[in-house]
């Protein structure tokens, strides 16, 4: 709403087909698989815009919510990893009861890595690829034009 306020929105809903609003809602929207999280915004909320430029302190807190070394997301549609190689890592929650315990996170080194996005940029895509074999990410960028599949074919 505060990007592009209520008439965006009403185009929006009323631009998509009824079924399509209903295949939407029964997706997940989060992949949990062993130690990665794919997720559009973060372990905060959906909006939650994850970039290079995140505090620090800020991508340890959603690594931590998200019980994953590797946070997959999308919402800022940038190709990035941020790597968080602590020393120590411990969280204390506050309740009206008071402090609890600090929890130890230990100190396996855990990323942040944005997958880029299609269309966001016109005529350009972009995408992370992981291998969980070993643990690398790479980015790819993909040119595009109006052509449709893989290119226009002359009739």
């Amino acid at each position: 709403m505060e990007k592009f306020g209520g008439d965006g929105v009403k185009t929006l809903w009323e631009s998509v087909a009824r079924e399509s609003v209903r295949w939407l809602r029964s997706q997940h929207f989060g992949f949990h698989e062993q130690d990665c999280l794919l997720i559009h915004g973060s372990t905060i909320n959906y909006a939650d815009e994850l970039t290079p430029d995140t505090p620090a302190i800020q991508l340890c807190d959603r690594l931590i919510r998200a019980a994953a070394n590797h946070l997959f997301c999308g919402r800022s549609g940038l190709t990035f990893e941020c790597c968080v190689t602590p020393v120590e890592l411990r969280s204390t929650v506050t309740t009206l009861d008071g402090m609890q315990e600090p929890q130890n996170h230990g100190k396996t080194p855990r990323r942040v890595v944005g997958v880029g996005s299609v269309g966001r940029i016109p005529g350009k895509s972009t995408y992370a690829v992981y291998g969980p074999e070993n643990g690398q990410v790479s980015f790819r960028t993909v040119n595009y034009g109006k052509a449709k599949g893989f290119g226009a074919t002359k009739g």
